[in-house]
């Protein structure tokens, strides 16, 4: 799981190089042809991931609730998000990342619900669902790379 680890690593540092190297503006702006913006694509995927590693193995969130519950699927982007807030999410990044392994080195997740995704992957244990989560972090990764070209042009 070592390279699954490190993959996820790579993907929040990217993730993280967005949150830091974006205007606050460009963030939260919608592209055209877009329903969600670049800061809601990043908080996505840090409420995803507990979703998937946590709450499916039966375990508490290593987050606040309202991460869940504002940037899980479905949700709408907020377009009134505080610097504050961005800060607390490229603190998020980092950290999760961190405590997943931990928790994964200390055999938190013994148990695991199967999972059927809406992409169509069935999860059946945590191994799954970190290499799944790699997998849909990096789309989200994609959509941000198109919403920043979308915004910036070819200067970007």
């Amino acid at each position: 799981m070592n390279y699954h680890f490190q993959a996820h690593r790579q993907v929040r540092k990217n993730l993280l190089g967005v949150l830091q190297n974006t205007s606050h503006e460009d963030l939260l702006l919608i592209p055209d042809g877009f329903n969600n913006n670049m800061y809601w694509n990043i908080a996505h995927t840090v409420a995803t991931q507990q979703l998937l590693h946590y709450y499916l193995s039966g375990n508490p969130f290593r987050i606040d609730k309202y991460w869940i519950e504002t940037y899980k699927k479905g949700t709408l982007p907020n377009l009134n998000v505080q610097k504050s807030e961005v800060e607390d999410l490229e603190f998020l990044l980092t950290e999760t990342s961190k405590i997943l392994m931990k928790d994964y080195d200390g055999d938190f997740f013994s148990d695991y619900t199967p999972y059927t995704t809406s992409f169509g992957m069935d999860l059946k244990s945590i191994q799954d669902a970190i290499i799944f989560n790699n997998m849909h972090e990096s789309l989200h990764y994609g959509y941000i790379m198109a919403q920043k070209r979308a915004i910036l042009g070819e200067k970007y």
